[in-house]
């Protein structure tokens, strides 16, 4: 017994050496960029990504996205939406609201307004009236008043009293004088979930655009909490980042559902619909990352329609969607008006910012495409606010743009699922060391015999 546990020994000792050996982190990255700085002795840079580093990604998060330095170092860096312009924080102001009472079973569009304004037409007091009741009264809604405000509304940050789990949908109508309403959006999540230490939360709507007046209602019979304030997130008056459109070609599955296949980890914010001829539509958009997950609703229903003319073309408005999405899959639902072919799908998106610090020697590089690293975000946010409170609100970080074509480094073997060969090579030499065992066992027992 004492030469199978030397043979087992020496094999374990063989194998262990191969196990950790240290490699230029870059390497777990499928390809990466030059970067040319404005400003060469900048201390923070900002970087907007182009088409070439989002098809590249894969992580859903865009965790696989890093700046390294000369020697391959990780630099600290942390991403920006394109709603916070060269990574500033959107201005919030609070707004006035007003609680509306529980609706009847008419429905919200029998809900009526009568509202006192001051002579600056900002809402002093309202009074809700219903045009029929019903013993299954659904919950009010919110009133909020934008009026004073002189810049469009990116979103509305909601807070409400702490109380048991919640999780409904709310859809939202604007106005500009609290009789004819427009729907922007029918299904907005509300989430406020704790377990143990743990709290998840969504309480920002979307609204990105002019508004007087924005009205929020409960979505099939969903209960309110007792909100406390509401924050509009102003849009920035510095120039706007430019909409980029990735338009798809999609394949028919069933009648009226046509299903395509985005190419990258784009921030989908918005959606649009063309056809080769004049048409008019109710779509509904729905999205997944996985093949195996289930479809969910990221806009709609609402009609499309595309008009053409010896004159003009006309065309209905993009839809925005509720919250941001990076899903690889997406799916259009035709419930009115069925095409027999499929439309092209156009989704918008507006280009993400990347700040990050300089550290070590130049030249930097930006990486993406990686299954096995993840960028860790540093607290970049804090150290911009810093500075800008030492230099000044105009203060922005240095500009870094991508400069060259791509770098190959671990190619696409870096987004390949990672075999776990480690597992495997110790039930090799475990089994290896029964075989051995069992040998030797049987030969003794002959020897004995």
């Amino acid at each position: 017994m004492n030469s199978v546990c030397r043979v087992l020994t020496g094999l374990f000792l063989l194998a262990a050496p191969g196990w950790a050996f240290a490699v230029d982190a870059r390497q777990d990255y499928r390809e990466q960029w030059p970067l040319q700085l404005a400003t060469p002795s900048a201390g923070a840079y900002r970087l907007t990504l182009g088409e070439a580093q989002y098809r590249s990604a894969v992580s859903p998060q865009l965790q696989d996205v890093q700046v390294f330095n000369a020697q391959g170092q990780p630099l600290p860096s942390a991403l920006f939406r394109a709603e916070t312009p060269l990574a500033q924080s959107a201005p919030l102001q609070p707004l006035p609201w007003f609680a509306l009472p529980p609706q009847g079973s008419a429905g919200s569009d029998d809900l009526q307004l009568l509202t006192e304004r001051n002579t600056d037409g900002s809402v002093r007091r309202v009074e809700a009236r219903l045009g029929r009741t019903g013993s299954n009264a659904q919950p009010g809604g919110w009133l909020v008043d934008a009026s004073k405000l002189d810049v469009a509304v990116q979103a509305l940050r909601l807070d409400w009293q702490a109380g048991p789990s919640l999780q409904l949908r709310v859809q939202v109508d604007v106005s500009a004088d609290l009789q004819s309403w427009r729907r922007i959006n029918d299904d907005v999540p509300l989430v406020d979930l704790a377990q143990d230490d743990n709290r998840l939360q969504q309480r920002r709507i979307f609204i990105g655009r002019q508004a007087r007046y924005i009205r929020i209602l409960p979505v099939s019979g969903n209960t309110l909490p007792a909100l406390t304030s509401v924050q509009a997130e102003l849009m920035s008056t510095l120039p706007a980042i430019d909409w980029q459109w990735r338009s798809l070609q999609g394949k028919t599955v069933a009648p009226g559902e046509f299903e395509y296949v985005l190419d990258g980890r784009f921030p989908i914010a918005q959606v649009d619909i063309a056809t080769a001829d004049n048409s008019a539509v109710q779509w509904t958009l729905q999205s997944r990352d996985d093949a195996g997950q289930p479809w969910q609703v990221r806009a709609g229903p609402w009609v499309a329609y595309q008009l053409q003319d010896s004159a003009q073309r006309r065309q209905s408005q993009a839809q925005s969607l509720a919250a941001h999405s990076r899903d690889r899959y997406w799916k259009l639902v035709a419930a009115q008006g069925q095409p027999a072919q499929a439309p092209t799908l156009k989704l918008g998106y507006q280009p993400e910012t990347l700040v990050f610090l300089s550290q070590g020697e130049t030249p930097f590089t930006v990486a993406t495409g990686s299954v096995r690293a993840a960028r860790t975000s540093a607290p970049v946010g804090t150290v911009l606010a810093q500075l800008r409170a030492q230099q000044g609100e105009q203060w922005q970080p240095a500009v870094a743009t991508v400069q060259g074509p791509a770098q190959v480094l671990g190619g696409d073997a870096a987004v390949q699922p990672e075999r776990d060969w480690k597992r495997w090579l110790l039930w090799a030499l475990l089994g290896l060391g029964v075989v051995i065992v069992g040998g030797f066992a049987i030969s003794l027992l002959r020897t004995k015999r």
